[in-house]
């Protein structure tokens, strides 16, 4: 149903037949030269803050791993729907199409945002009908592979520490730092290396952060389990990208507290990253964990305006400025209820765009006072790329992908098995993507991939 094309040429899969494709991504039979079983991963984790230890790999696992050709980073490919694990518990372990579906458009519309994200890599239907209570049922199954750098989540080493497992923690560490931070490999043993280990993740989850609140997304569950450390986003069930800004808005109908609403999205992160020191405080000093956490809210709001004005397509001033501007956006857009992906395509360049914004349908919004306060900042700032300007996704509409879309794009499929809408929109997420310098890799143009080849050579 979806053959992610340019993430299969990235990495040597592009070559495969439809029968190998399904044999391998679909049946999950082993790929030549790599893991000859899969991998059921346990862990545990703080799930709406209460923690369980009876969690692990459910519906998915570990199907197989490759380097990254273009980058060298460590790639896992990793299933979901693919079946009842020893983690599942009473569940089944399988994943509905309309699951698959959401997950594709959201791995890309995040791609397309300059967002860390996995990549979903393959959706095959299997024909099977599952019972939801959460949606009309019998509903259609899929096996969903994902793309990933890496699947070591906050709570694998949270469930060592729970074990008082010191030994098995320390080899773990090791593990993340000769798979995912080789540059600390070189250093010696001890409390320094973990120390820098921990602010490494903490410096990537910060970016993660800041490029959630520039993409306006809402993961809705951001429990340390689905934390990974290398920053990467991943996992998404009940996700939401802003129609408009709202501190306040939620993804998941069961957080009833708002504990993962779009403006606590921060607050969550740092709060899994003290979790995470909890569990690393048997190999360092917890003071020292500490200070590394002290840095996490001034490093993730300098991150944030970086990204915004990314988004936003103008060249950075200085951090003072910077945060002005920012903040005049953000009251712009909570005055004016504006939708957020509008602004920002609207006004793409600065005030290079202004003639553009003032023919669209938001223009009303872009008179008075009310948008005064806001030109006056942004007439200080130039492009960073006018050149894009003249991409023809500038004058179209902005791509978006709030949840009405979504909705419509499964009823076309539900009903009718009418999947051109579906494709439709991954054709105009990519553009977007090119359009702002966030595009996919592109088989045309990327670095020749080596054969695919394995990475288990012990």
């Amino acid at each position: 149903r979806y053959r992610n094309q340019p993430w299969a040429a990235r990495i040597g899969l592009d070559n495969l037949t439809d029968d190998e494709w399904q044999s391998h991504l679909g049946a999950l039979r082993p790929l030549p030269d790599n893991l000859s079983e899969a991998l059921a991963l346990r862990y545990h984790g703080h799930q709406f803050r209460h923690y369980n230890a009876g969690l692990g790999d459910g519906r998915g696992f570990l199907h197989a791993q490759l380097r990254d050709p273009v980058d060298g980073r460590l790639l896992d490919l990793g299933t979901k729907g693919s079946g009842r694990t020893p983690w599942s518990r009473t569940a089944d372990g399988r994943l509905t199409l309309k699951g698959g579906v959401r997950e594709a458009l959201c791995t890309e519309m995040l791609e397309a945002l300059g967002v860390y994200t996995s990549k979903t890599l393959s959706i095959i239907e299997t024909g099977e009908e599952l019972m939801r209570h959460d949606e009309p049922s019998p509903t259609r199954a899929c096996v969903l592979v994902r793309l990933s750098h890496g699947h070591l989540r906050f709570g694998s080493f949270q469930r060592l520490f729970h074990l008082h497992e010191p030994e098995p923690l320390a080899r773990l560490c090791v593990f993340a730092i000769e798979c995912h931070f080789p540059e600390l490999a070189k250093m010696a043993p001890g409390p320094e290396r973990i120390e820098s280990l921990f602010r490494a993740v903490c410096r990537r989850t910060a970016v993660l952060w800041a490029s959630y609140f520039a993409a306006g997304f809402v993961h809705g569950v951001l429990n340390t389990d689905n934390m990974n450390i290398t920053g990467e986003s991943f996992d998404y069930g009940p996700y939401r990208f802003l129609p408009r800004y709202d501190p306040a808005f939620v993804a998941a109908y069961f957080d009833e507290t708002g504990l993962y609403a779009f403006g606590r999205q921060q607050e969550a992160m740092l709060w899994n990253l003290q979790r995470l020191a909890e569990a690393l405080s048997p190999l360092c000093p917890p003071e020292r964990l500490n200070l590394c956490l002290s840095d996490f809210l001034p490093l993730s709001f300098r991150l944030c305006h970086q990204h915004f004005l990314r988004r936003l397509g103008v060249k950075p001033r200085d951090p003072v400025q910077d945060s002005v501007l920012c903040a005049h956006c953000l009251c712009f857009l909570d005055e004016s209820k504006m939708s957020y992906d509008r602004f920002f395509f609207d006004w793409y360049g600065g005030l290079i765009s202004q003639d553009r914004a003032l023919r669209g349908p938001a223009a009303v919004h872009y008179r008075g006072d009310r948008f005064a306060a806001l030109r006056s900042q942004l007439q200080t700032y130039s492009a960073a790329h006018p050149d894009r300007l003249a991409d023809p996704y500038f004058q179209g509409l902005p791509c978006t992908l709030v949840i009405d879309e979504i909705e419509s794009l499964w009823q076309a499929i539900s009903e009718r098995d009418d999947w051109s809408a579906f494709e439709g929109k991954v054709d105009a997420i990519r553009a977007m993507g090119r359009a702002t310098g966030h595009a996919a890799a592109d088989p045309e143009t990327a670095p020749s991939p080596e054969p695919f080849r394995s990475i288990h050579d012990r």
